[in-house]
């Protein structure tokens, strides 16, 4: 596997922060010295250019996980300034792990463009927000990673159409993805990777897989999916899994119960790694550790057509 890139998980902290930076920075430090991870993940809104009057002004659907009294409030509770950013990206550079942030809106997409991280993700909601897109295109060199949850193979290939035709669908990676909260084992679809990879893998830079499950399970069942893809079809490098990660599943606020607690991302982290190192055939027909045993054990004939054993 020398020759493979390996395969990065990314802890998608998201707003599992609960707007306090004290615990963001402890979301960092356990991802990266803790479990592993490759990259430290969050979100940026900028709410009142997302969200109509409407929307800004109502209650939270859900008011126990409300940290105001309307959702734009809540909203606003858990947003972090691009100078708390750049404070995140400096503790992620001290740490040791990659940072990025999902970026919701254009005001965003410019403000995160500003700190140059080495990527910037859409999320599943705004794949079909190109005027965010074209500016990323433009303005960012990095790359673009871009969920496909809730859309539709049309607007999939008109998607990664879009960069192609402003040159840059080789800083493309598309994640197979089912948005839901959590997501139903039925509903993951894992052979989305391999979809993507026949359809794009010649036409992106990498796929990846966003889960949003309970488990760790189908993160494995995922990479084995995609290296399988990557043989089968030549091209499209599997080269990211991407989980939402808490300290406590009962926090509150909406994403901490479809998330990993740092054991469950540790072991993810440690399991994508040496099973990624089995995901291979045989070098040689009897590898060197079944020689000693062959020598041992193993019936086999002499010149003379008899079996005996090999010692």
């Amino acid at each position: 596997m020398s020759n493979i890139e390996e395969v990065k998980v990314i802890a998608e902290i998201g707003c599992n922060h609960m707007g306090r930076m004290d615990l963001a920075k402890e979301l960092i430090q356990v991802a990266a010295k803790i479990c592993n991870a490759h990259v430290a993940k969050f979100q940026k809104r900028h709410n009142k250019e997302l969200l109509t009057h409407e929307q800004y002004n109502a209650p939270h659907p859900v008011p126990a996980n409300s940290y105001g009294d309307t959702y734009g409030d809540h909203r606003e509770y858990l947003e972090f300034s691009v100078g708390q950013h750049k404070e995140l990206l400096e503790e992620c550079r001290m740490m040791g792990i990659e940072y990025s942030t999902s970026v919701w809106d254009l005001t965003s997409a410019r403000e995160i463009t500003s700190l140059n991280p080495s990527l910037i993700k859409l999320p599943s909601a705004t794949n079909q927000h190109y005027e965010l897109q074209d500016y990323l295109c433009k303005n960012y060199d990095g790359e673009i990673h871009v969920s496909t949850g809730m859309t539709t193979r049309e607007e999939i290939a008109e998607l990664v159409q879009f960069y192609a035709d402003r040159g840059r669908s080789n800083d493309l990676v598309l994640y197979a993805c089912t948005s839901g909260y959590p997501v139903a084992f039925e509903d993951i679809c894992i052979f989305e990777i391999n979809r993507l990879q026949e359809e794009f893998g010649d036409k992106v830079k990498a796929i990846g897989f966003s889960g949003h499950h309970l488990g760790i399970a189908a993160d494995i069942a995922a990479l084995s999916a995609g290296r399988l893809g990557e043989r089968v079809y030549g091209k499209g490098r599997f080269g990211y899994i991407e989980r939402h990660f808490t300290l406590d599943r009962t926090f509150k606020g909406t994403d901490h119960a479809a998330s990993l607690e740092p054991d469950g991302l540790r072991r993810l982290c440690r399991d994508v790694k040496n099973v990624d190192q089995a995901l291979t055939y045989k070098s040689v027909d009897i590898l060197p550790v079944e020689q000693v045993q062959r020598d041992k054990l193993k019936w086999v004939k002499d010149k003379n057509g008899i079996e005996q054993l090999a010692s």
